[in-house]
Parts: C-alpha cells; sequence; structure tokens
C-alpha cells in the first residue's frame, strides 16, 4: 500500500461516487464512508443517525476502525467484490444547483440576502478565523471585488469562530466584503460546509457557475477561471 495525497476537488474517485463534500474515505476504489456517516448532512440526504455518529463517542471510532480495517484487509485480499458490496452506499446529495434564498445581517449592521444579488455575480465563502489559508483567500477575493466592481459582489461566512475574533480579522483586513456570521440553517441549504475555506460561485441569474473546497494550489486560477465565466453573459 501507499499514501497518496489529491486535490479532494479533482479526485476521479469523488467525482464517480459524486461524493462533492467531505470527510469522505476510500481504501483503494471502494467507498468506506461518506459524509453523511459522519454526521454531515448535506442536501436532498434526508435527517436520521449516520453510521458513526456522533463520532466524538469511543464506541462510533471503533465502530469506523473496525469497518476501516475490514475493508483494507478485503482489499489486501483481493476481494474487492466482497468490499464493494459491504462499502458506503452511493446515493449521494442533489447537486447545489441555485444560489440559496437565505438572509444575514453584516458586521456593519446591514442586511444582506439573496433577493438584494440585484443580477450580479455572487461568490460566497465559507471561511474561520482559526484557518491561515482562508485569510490569504479572503484577500484574493477582495482582489477580484475590486477588479470587477459592483459586477460582483462577496459574502464572507464565518462558521466555527467567535464574532468578536470574526470583527478583529474584519477590522485587521479592512477588505470590501459582506461580513456575516453564518448559521448552521444557511450551512445546511449550501449542501452542509464540512471544510473550510469552501467557496461557490453563482452567475448573474443565481445559477450555480461553480464550488471549490479546500485552498488547492489551482484555487485563484480557478476560482476566476469560473468567474469570467460567470460575468460574461453580463458583458454581452
Amino acid at each position: 500500500m501507499k499514501f497518496e495525497a489529491v486535490n479532494y476537488g479533482d479526485s476521479a474517485l469523488a467525482k464517480r461516487y459524486g461524493v462533492t463534500r467531505y470527510p469522505a474515505i476510500f481504501v483503494d476504489d471502494v467507498l468506506v464512508a461518506k459524509p453523511k456517516d459522519f454526521g454531515f448532512y448535506g442536501k436532498g440526504e434526508g435527517a436520521g443517525d449516520g453510521r458513526y455518529t456522533p463520532f466524538k463517542s469511543v464506541a462510533s471510532h471503533e465502530r469506523f476502525r473496525s469497518d476501516l480495517t475490514r475493508m483494507i484487509e478485503l482489499v489486501l485480499g483481493g476481494r474487492q467484490a466482497e468490499a464493494r458490496a459491504q462499502g458506503a452506499p452511493t446515493d449521494t446529495a442533489a447537486e447545489l444547483l441555485a444560489l440559496p434564498d437565505f438572509r444575514v445581517t453584516t458586521l456593519d449592521g446591514n442586511t444582506w440576502s439573496t433577493a438584494d444579488r440585484g443580477g450580479r455575480v455572487v461568490l460566497v465563502e465559507f471561511w474561520a478565523t482559526w484557518c491561515p489559508p482562508c485569510r490569504g483567500t479572503l484577500g484574493w477575493l477582495a482582489q477580484l471585488r475590486k477588479k470587477y466592481g459592483d459586477r460582483l459582489t462577496v459574502v464572507a461566512l464565518a462558521v466555527e469562530s467567535e464574532e468578536a475574533d470574526v470583527r478583529r480579522v474584519r477590522d485587521e483586513l479592512a477588505l470590501p466584503l459582506e461580513w456575516a456570521m453564518a448559521t448552521p440553517d444557511i450551512a445546511r441549504a449550501f449542501g452542509d460546509v464540512t471544510s473550510v475555506p469552501t467557496l461557490f460561485v453563482f452567475d448573474g441569474q443565481g445559477r450555480a457557475a461553480k464550488a471549490f473546497y479546500g485552498a488547492p494550489p489551482e484555487l485563484h486560477r480557478d476560482a476566476e477561471a469560473a468567474v469570467e465565466g460567470a460575468l460574461r453573459p453580463l458583458v454581452q
């Protein structure tokens, strides 16, 4: 066996199984567990306990460890068909097709909602104060905002962060973004957010153009290409 690190967004396995979020666990090409198994429920996946929830419990850890060990042994023994039969079911959440309907009170005390997009391309960035790559991404998004002007709106939604810390980061960076705290309902509307940074791009009609998970080296290049593609109909 070998360890191999890949960009999740470009993972052939994730695309094959339609897994658009993580954590997702594979052994070779066998899907062992997907986000819902750990309690991360996305749009269209329904409710109910996952196989390893609550994951903080010792019993859930042991159950996951046992299942993962069994899968490794089956694959190493050349019994891939049996491993696939015992793996996670491959039904997945429906893909996010449009900008969800949501409303937030920004840290400046204003209100921003989906209805306020005014035909602009909208970027929604989920980030956290404890995430080092997030600050670089926020700075780059502000550059895009300045470059494309009023044709673009960037909404920066903080998760798993204290509001006082979020305000401190906002004041330090002083960037032209719509700063707000994300609520659990908003995160679920976007298919549940299980990693940061997570960036969604929506065109002027509110249609989903692209989603980016994490901060791979190609993020800025690929995301700006998606933004330019979303902006193109606005300049024709």
